[in-house]
């Protein structure tokens, strides 16, 4: 799913308005159906809500809530907040409409914006939306901190937050919802985690704008669906057998991280590699072979850590990195696999931490080579970030200096290409925010990888699978019982979600 600007967006509108044809005034409609639609589901009739609506575009959708929820039989509070005296002609319209429905109405202005809120009631924001083109401040400032004690319910975007730019943003003069209801695709600012406290939990509501002209869009920023994985994910031939889905070689553990060993091999196992070796100090030899008997052995000269590499021939794919520690043996065997890779690496945990106190390394990595560090380690590899967006900025040019695949571990993971693109993640939870699962997703990559997909491939389908399984174990263990091992278990129903086969 292709994320478009606050301008594409607008563009698309205008497209679908004069193409289906439309007119701006049943698109509104249609919108703001798509709202109430969600907002009935979650909300009973006993609840009471209170919409503040801006003189935009934003406020028309807020006002046809409005409308929708009085006739519904719902107790409707609505307050203009008028920033502007210009008032958009969808936004006048139906405020002559709400007026028919004699719904508790008030105007909030400069000079006089007094209002009481019930306790319990909930806020649907419809000030600003992805409209706002200048930073809140003023009476309408004021307005978003009383409101934001309520429970809040913003329409297409938090008021006061920018759709893009986020380094403009005053954080203490955006609403804090609990709920964000975006429509046809989500918003680039919603994807970041400093702006988690604003936007809440979110969802995109398909409004029918028009795809040809969405698809024909360019921006370097995509959301990983379903449907993209389904269209991505091979199928499985009746005759094929184990040599047809790779022979992969995961370099991990060292003494008191064997474990972080056993987790990225069982993972690699579950996610469908036809072969797997892994390679280990002496000290792991007995753990894997009987932890993981499926897997092959191979083991380091050094009893605690990884002190050599096997003969890497044999191998469709290497994943390194998982608790091999930092010694600085281990560090010159990562050195020497970097110079004999002839295909690109997987690269995690202290492989990264070594690759990030020896950066002249970088330049020898396969082109293609898929990195997997979570924030603490990119920043050991590019630096420190005043926000998410110059975060996001450094994760690109360092995908494209390098030539390499950079998948920044978090909520909404984003996988980043030495094309400028970037691809977040939709699925996963707080639960996955556990020692070894990203050790776990190591194996998840290494296994597409070794399987003959694309690298970026291989990342996209990683993530995505990684946080299905965790959303699958959500539902077996909770978010505060889960644990890495049940991530690589609920594996094979996260492909069977895919393939909705359960």
């Amino acid at each position: 799913m292709k994320i478009l600007t606050a301008k594409q967006s607008r563009e698309a509108d205008a497209y679908t308005i004069a193409h289906e044809p439309i007119s701006s005034l049943e698109l509104m409609e249609r919108a703001a159906a798509k709202c109430f639609e969600w907002l009935i589901k979650q909300y009973s009739l006993e609840k009471e809500f209170a919409v503040f609506c801006g003189v935009g575009n934003n406020g028309g959708d807020g006002l046809v809530v409005a409308r929708l929820l009085k006739q519904a039989g719902y107790k409707v509070a609505v307050w203009v907040v008028e920033f502007s005296k210009k008032h958009s002609p969808d936004f006048q319209v139906n405020l002559k409409r709400l007026k028919k429905e004699k719904v508790d109405l008030h105007t909030l202005t400069t000079s006089n914006y007094k209002f009481q809120i019930p306790t319990d009631a909930v806020v649907v924001d419809a000030i600003f939306g992805s409209g706002l083109t200048r930073t809140v401040e003023g009476f309408v400032a004021d307005i978003i901190h009383r409101t934001s004690d309520h429970e809040v319910v913003a329409i297409d975007l938090p008021s006061g937050l920018f759709a893009e730019d986020n380094s403009t943003n005053i954080k203490n003069n955006i609403i804090q919802a609990k709920y964000t209801l975006t429509f046809q695709q989500p918003k680039l600012a919603m994807l970041f985690p400093e702006n988690n406290n604003y936007v809440g939990e979110w969802v995109v509501l398909p409004i029918g704008l028009n795809q040809e002209f969405i698809d024909q869009q360019s921006t370097p920023y995509r959301l990983i669906t379903k449907e993209d994985i389904e269209k991505l994910l091979q199928t499985r031939s009746k005759f094929s057998h184990k040599g047809n889905y790779g022979h992969a070689l995961i370099i991990a553990g060292s003494k008191g991280k064997i474990g972080a060993a056993v987790l990225a091999s069982r993972a690699c196992l579950r996610t469908g590699v036809g072969l797997l070796t892994t390679h280990v100090p002496t000290i792991g030899y007995a753990v894997l072979q009987t932890v993981v008997p499926e897997a092959m052995c191979s083991t380091s000269d050094h009893t605690d850590y990884i002190a050599d590499l096997p003969d890497l021939s044999p191998f469709t794919v290497v994943g390194v990195g998982p608790g091999i520690g930092i010694d600085k043996q281990t560090a010159n065997t990562l050195k020497l696999l970097i110079q004999n890779a002839k295909t690109p690496l997987v690269m995690d945990a202290d492989a990264l931490n070594i690759l990030s106190e020896n950066k002249t390394w970088l330049a020898f990595l396969p082109s293609q080579s898929i990195l997997t560090p979570h924030p603490k380690e990119f920043e050991r590899l590019v630096g420190k970030w005043s926000g998410d967006e110059e975060r996001l900025e450094k994760q690109i040019a360092f995908s494209i200096k390098n030539k390499v695949i950079v998948v920044l571990k978090g909520a909404h993971t984003s996988v980043s290409t030495p094309a400028g693109e970037v691809y977040f993640n939709s699925t996963g939870n707080a639960g996955m925010a556990t020692g070894g699962s990203g050790d776990v997703l190591t194996g998840v990559i290494t296994s597409f990888l070794a399987q003959g997909y694309t690298p970026l491939e291989s990342a996209v389908a990683g993530v995505y699978i990684h946080g299905l399984a965790g959303d699958v174990a959500k539902e077996n263990y909770t978010e505060q019982g889960m644990i890495a091992s049940d991530i690589t278990e609920a594996l094979p129903r996260a492909f069977g979600w895919i393939n909705q086969q359960v």
